[in-house]
């Protein structure tokens, strides 16, 4: 594919000196360092994940989970001393 790129003069100056000494071309080299980059980059790139924030011992049902839903509803509604239930 091609396309057109802008690249700061005194790079390119010496992006070409480079390939010139090596006996390689300005194409070969951008793309070395496109896929360098694109390779860094792509290990840093880790998938978000939630931590852990179950209560109680690992691997065991929460104790919410034994409960029936209207009392579920009733513990999640109900105001504590703060004042901040509904």
């Amino acid at each position: 594919m091609k396309t057109t790129l802008e690249i700061a003069d005194p790079l390119l100056h010496q992006a070409r000196q480079i390939a010139l000494r090596d006996g390689d071309t300005l194409r070969s080299l951008v793309e070395q360092g496109l896929r360098k980059v694109v390779a860094e980059r792509s290990a840093k790139t880790k998938p978000f994940k939630l931590p852990d924030c179950c209560v109680g011992e690992p691997g065991s049902p929460p104790a919410y989970e034994m409960l029936a839903w209207d009392d579920k509803r009733a513990l999640i509604y109900a105001s504590d001393d703060k004042g901040g239930g509904r």
